[in-house]
């Protein structure tokens, strides 16, 4: 962790609505509109209100402060304004089989995760299924969640929040931390969104193009997941939705996105869940 003075916050410039579209709306591109918002409760949630109201593919969402942000699990996301990135984008991958949609929130994170790599030289890992890690810690989460047609997926990234401006961890939750703790080479948040919308886009493009479409296998979405999993070939315990509970190692991933989980009962296919990952 770092050793900064928590208390010296710093410096937070508004996003440049203009320069973005100039920078990421192109013929022939996925962006089609992008818009930057001072405050909203939710980005998923104002987002998934445009998808019903027939916004097209490529609609983008920023908030410079959001809150009433989601995660998974109900939990909230919440941040101090410009201390982070709160994006939500809209798909429409009509030529991709519901089941393999799964993959969404994984390849979002392949994105996230090579953006901040590349962009602030800061090594995030990807726990299954959504969460974006530095060692044990908590630096983004992701939300995709299915509306009508069309799926919304957000992106929560911590930037320049001190350890005090983070919420304290919870029983069973990570710790939070921010670029700003983890010494990144920037803090422009223009660029790291830049960064990770032409990820996003690379990755959506090639996985809904495969061969058949959504096929993680020859998009190379599966290979690249796994070179940035901090959860596949470690030990596990999964807390199900419905209350049930798998242990075991992780060992894969399955067709749709699911996490191959071996135990003592044999391989299990876990499609949704709150991992733990286990010394």
């Amino acid at each position: 962790m770092s050793t900064e003075n928590d208390h010296q916050v710093p410096g937070r410039a508004p996003l440049d609505q203009a320069g973005l579209r100039a920078g990421l709306i192109r013929p022939g591109g996925l962006w089609r509109d992008i818009t930057v918002v001072a405050s909203t409760g939710s980005t998923n949630t104002d987002l998934a209100a445009q998808a019903a109201e027939s916004a097209p593919e490529g609609t983008v969402l920023v908030a410079e402060e959001q809150r009433q942000g989601r995660g998974r699990m109900g939990r909230r996301w919440v941040s101090p304004p410009r201390s982070a990135l709160m994006v939500s984008v809209l798909l429409r991958p009509a030529e991709v089989a519901p089941a393999r949609r799964g993959w969404v929130p994984l390849l979002a994170g392949v994105a996230a995760a090579t953006a901040v790599g590349r962009a602030a030289g800061v090594p995030a890992t990807l726990k299954w299924p959504n969460d974006l890690l530095v060692g044990d810690r908590k630096l983004a989460g992701i939300l995709a969640e299915q509306s009508g047609d069309a799926i919304v997926a957000g992106i929560g990234l911590n930037v320049s929040a001190t350890r005090d401006e983070l919420p304290e961890a919870t029983a069973g939750a990570l710790p939070a931390t921010s670029l700003w703790l983890e010494h990144a080479t920037t803090l422009d948040r223009g660029v790291l969104l830049t960064e990770l919308l032409g990820e996003f886009e690379y990755w959506y493009q090639a996985w809904r193009r495969a061969g058949p479409p959504g096929d993680a296998e020859t998009s190379g979405l599966r290979r690249a997941y796994l070179d940035l999993s901090a959860t596949v070939g470690r030990d596990v315990r999964v807390e199900r939705p419905a209350g049930q509970v798998t242990a075991g190692r992780a060992i894969g991933l399955g067709p749709d996105g699911q996490l191959i989980v071996e135990g003592p009962g044999g391989r299990e296919a876990v499609s949704a869940g709150d991992v733990r990952h286990l010394r």
